[in-house]
């Protein structure tokens, strides 16, 4: 367990494992960097891979005060400068993909690649069903509270009859939140959007889909289009929490970007 105190005087809690050029992994809203305990030991084999905590998530600090996107990645981006880490390979779950579009647009020269998985640039309801979609969320954490919300969520999350055990966990996972936190978390996401500045992300960009995710490949499709060095990859049968329900396929597929990204080894080019 380590800790880190953000220069306004936030603690972030994150774990730290393995050697060699340095990746990011975080975690979607409402949840933690258990999101990643399936992924660390593999990614770490071969790299140094740090799991935080976001504000008000976890056991990271959960301060008075409106949240959002932007002072999430503002968090994450004081704690790599606080670790001395540059050149970081970001990967992102749903929120965290999300961190890791503004940490691109924000700090790119922090950025050195990005994964975003079950994510986007934005989180703007432009048609009445998307603003429906966001009106009964806010409604049911506020009428049900987290725990009536993740008795709501985990079924979608994991459908399978033998995925009960990553329902359990999903419930008790987001139901564990403070409902204030949880809501004030919530909010901040909505409306929150780097979509004009896709055209700022220098990085090569890998986004992954699943396909029983709650958006549609195309609409990660026509993101993936406007940026400059990016790609899509589909996970198959997996659902929004891919690192959970398919870590080996995320594993491979975020092992085979960074050797992209990196090329050969040194040694073998020397051989070579």
């Amino acid at each position: 367990m380590s800790t880190f105190r953000t220069p306004e005087g936030v603690t972030l809690y994150y774990e730290e494992d393995g050697e060699g050029a340095p990746v990011l992994l975080l975690h979607g809203l409402g949840s933690s960097g258990s999101d990643w305990e399936d992924v660390m030991p593999r990614l770490s084999a071969h790299h140094r891979v740090l799991v935080p905590d976001a504000r008000g998530h976890g056991r990271s600090d959960k301060p008075a005060g409106a949240y959002g996107v932007a002072l999430f990645a503002h968090d994450i981006a004081a704690l790599c400068d606080g670790l001395g880490l540059t050149r970081v390979h970001v990967v992102g779950l749903s929120m965290g993909g999300m961190m890791g579009f503004q940490l691109a647009v924000d700090r790119p020269d922090l950025v050195r690649s990005l994964v975003v998985i079950n994510s986007g640039p934005d989180m703007v309801a432009r048609t009445l069903r998307q603003k429906l979609t966001f009106a009964t969320r806010l409604l049911a954490l506020k009428v049900l509270g987290p725990r009536g919300l993740a008795k709501l969520l985990a079924p979608k999350l994991f459908p399978r009859p033998e995925q009960e055990a990553l329902r359990q966990r999903a419930r008790e996972s987001l139901g564990a939140n403070d409902p204030d936190v949880y809501l004030r978390a919530t909010r901040g996401l909505l409306g929150w959007s780097v979509l004009a500045r896709l055209k700022d992300v220098a990085c090569p960009v890998l986004a992954l889909h699943s396909e029983r995710d709650y958006t549609p490949q195309a609409r990660k499709q026509a993101y993936v289009d406007q940026l400059a060095k990016a790609r899509l990859q589909v996970l198959t049968d997996s659902g929004h929490a891919a690192p959970v329900d398919q870590p080996g396929q995320v594993v491979e597929a975020v092992e085979g970007f960074l050797r992209e990204v990196e090329g050969p080894p040194r040694e073998a080019v020397r051989l070579g």
